[in-house]
């Protein structure tokens, strides 16, 4: 009899364990923009010059990804990991709709555009690419001067 009563509450405390645990992972608040969105390391032309067009392609294409993910959301924030509640915007389940929309929709045209650029950039002209690079480097490098125009 003790052993069932062991079992049945080890399979109670189990069970709540894993349910509050659950409920916690749902009420996680989502990014606005995802600590995962970031630049590692920036380049200089030499450095560029010095790849070959494989490593140039990714380079483009993570940079390209890091723009669409970062640049329509700077009048909110320029930081990864910022929250709509850290912005004092209400915790409403239309606004979490709205940034989940808006989430899908910039990751649906960073994978619609990187399908095409993969099959239609290793056509372009490597100093092309290398510039494109620089360029959009130096754009995410100006995030950090953002709170200057404030």
């Amino acid at each position: 009899m003790t052993i069932k009563l062991f079992l049945r509450s080890a399979l109670f405390a189990f069970l709540f364990f894993g349910m509050s645990q659950l409920s916690v992972a749902q009420d996680a608040e989502q990014e606005i923009i995802s600590k995962k969105v970031k630049i590692n390391r920036y380049h200089d032309r030499e450095e560029l010059l010095a790849l070959k067009k494989g490593p140039l392609l990714d380079l483009y294409i993570q940079r390209v990804d890091v723009i669409i993910k970062i640049l329509p959301n700077i009048a909110f924030t320029t930081k990864p990991g910022v929250t709509m509640s850290d912005l004092g915007i209400p915790d409403t389940k239309e606004h979490r709709k709205a940034l989940t929309d808006n989430i899908e929709a910039a990751a649906s045209y960073f994978e619609n555009t990187s399908a095409f650029q993969k099959q239609v950039l290793p056509y372009s002209d490597k100093s092309s690419l290398i510039a494109a690079i620089l360029f959009y480097e130096q754009t995410l490098k100006s995030l950090h001067t953002y709170n200057d125009f404030n």
